[in-house]
């Protein structure tokens, strides 16, 4: 059993997954807490971890994962990945995005691939057909466009998100979401198409917690997986543990 967490801006996500790959135990928390991580290693007795964080590393948890783990990895720039990294400044390289495209890369070898993560941030990232993490592009998230507007104005309402928007609002509240949501949908297949015209065979990934608002909607065909993080940490994990 391989114990998996991602702690990202706003949201520490956890799971266990067995030998094949298979989900046993999940879990999204604010803040993880000794208590809480000492629960669940006794409760599910993982061999081998793997932590991966854009906020940085707290002491106590990488003791504790140190101490009762057979195999611990602490995410970092020199660890070895089953991808290229030909990313220009390896070391800003925020693990989530990296650890996405492994997941990506693990299910589609051998195509370019466009992997989505929808989170505080929107990132796009691209890896080449033959398995380099090339880059991408990072913009504000829903929520921190939503937020920009009401911190921003001085008459504009903090307004929340929803799976269903118009093309156009007809109120304040609904042209401020259909402004906000539709320009993320729309900045999402205009990446699509402008990279399908260089790769015909592209293959995209959606996934990050915000993907429920957007699910169904783009004109262009994308795979959603939610976990793509966190099995792609998985597999980093495997390629450190048993390579």
């Amino acid at each position: 059993m391989n114990l998996i967490i991602d702690q990202g801006n706003t949201l520490c996500k956890m799971a266990c997954i067995d030998s094949t790959g298979g989900i046993a135990f999940s879990s999204v928390v604010e803040n993880l807490t000794p208590a809480f991580l000492m629960d669940l290693i006794q409760n599910h007795k993982p061999e081998s971890g793997i932590f991966a964080s854009v906020k940085g590393y707290d002491k106590v948890l990488m003791e504790m994962l140190q101490q009762n783990l057979k195999h611990f990895i602490k995410l970092g720039p020199e660890t070895p990945l089953p991808i290229r990294n030909g990313y220009g400044t390896p070391k800003t390289l925020g693990f989530d995005r990296l650890a996405a495209a492994v997941g990506a890369w693990n299910q589609q070898p051998g195509k370019p691939l466009l992997i989505i993560d929808m989170g505080t941030a929107v990132t796009y990232d691209f890896v080449s057909a033959d398995g380099e993490f090339i880059g991408g592009n990072i913009a504000p998230g829903v929520r921190t466009r939503l937020k920009s507007l009401k911190q921003y104005t001085s008459k504009l309402p903090l307004v929340e998100p929803a799976t269903h928007f118009d093309l156009l609002g007809n109120t304040t509240e609904t042209a401020i979401r259909s402004g906000v949501m539709q320009g993320i949908l729309f900045e999402m297949d205009g990446y699509i198409d402008a990279l399908k015209l260089q790769y015909s065979n592209l293959f995209a990934f959606l996934t990050g917690g915000d993907l429920i608002y957007f699910d169904g909607k783009l004109k262009n065909g994308i795979f959603v997986d939610e976990n793509l993080v966190l099995t792609g940490l998985n597999r980093i994990l495997h390629h450190n543990v048993h390579s």
